[in-house]
């Protein structure tokens, strides 16, 4: 498979496999993720769980450095989930903060929101992956903005595959630069309701 179509077309790829593994699952008779859904960082039901696909993922930018052996890896200690536009991936507010895991973006869309405003970004972009220790303690969030396929890898996951010398340092590097021209000098979101209010109009 060349790697342009993938980059252009992995979210349509990703369905037609997944559909096509969850057949497969039901004929040999297993569970199946199927239409089960499970709360984002709002509680509300917008994330369904998804499978990882190693062909899908080698041609996905965060993973394209690593070996068949460190991609199996990482499917084997991260979650994948298929969400909606609107979906809150994380945040930190007057409620409380989301844990410091480390997201990624393997389709679609998120956006930040800190201070009023968005800053958007795609699965090929510095910002393809978030973290909330990288935002200076501000109140934001991570939100879907659209049909999106995002993966979950815990704190001590990360740092085990980092001790294992994993390749992420570039993709680390770029988006840490990114994220701090973000989170600087200014307050961060202060109403505790905002983060509703802007999920609900992504929807």
């Amino acid at each position: 498979m060349m790697n342009i179509n993938l980059s252009h077309g992995t979210a349509t790829l990703r369905r037609r496999f997944r559909n096509a593994g969850l057949s497969v699952l039901t004929t040999m008779g297993f569970a199946a993720c199927g239409d089960h859904r499970t709360p984002d960082a709002m509680q509300e039901m917008t994330m369904k769980p998804s499978i990882t696909y190693l062909h899908l993922l080698r041609h996905t930018p965060f993973f394209t450095s690593l070996t068949t052996e460190q991609l199996r890896w990482v499917i084997d200690h991260s979650n994948e989930w298929e969400t909606e536009a609107g979906a809150v991936i994380a945040k930190k507010d007057q409620g409380g903060a989301s844990a410091p895991d480390t997201w990624i973006l393997l389709d679609g869309g998120w956006q930040v929101h800190y201070n009023g405003h968005t800053f958007a970004s795609g699965h090929g972009d510095a910002g393809k992956w978030f973290n909330m220790g990288e935002t200076q303690g501000a109140d934001c969030a991570l939100i879907t903005t659209g049909h999106s396929y995002i993966m979950r890898i815990t704190e001590a996951d990360m740092n085990t595959m980092l001790e294992q010398g994993f390749t992420f340092g570039p993709h680390l590097e770029a988006g840490r630069r990114y994220y701090q021209s973000i989170f600087t000098t200014t307050q961060g979101l202060n109403c505790p309701c905002e983060v509703g209010d802007i999920a609900a109009g992504l929807d």
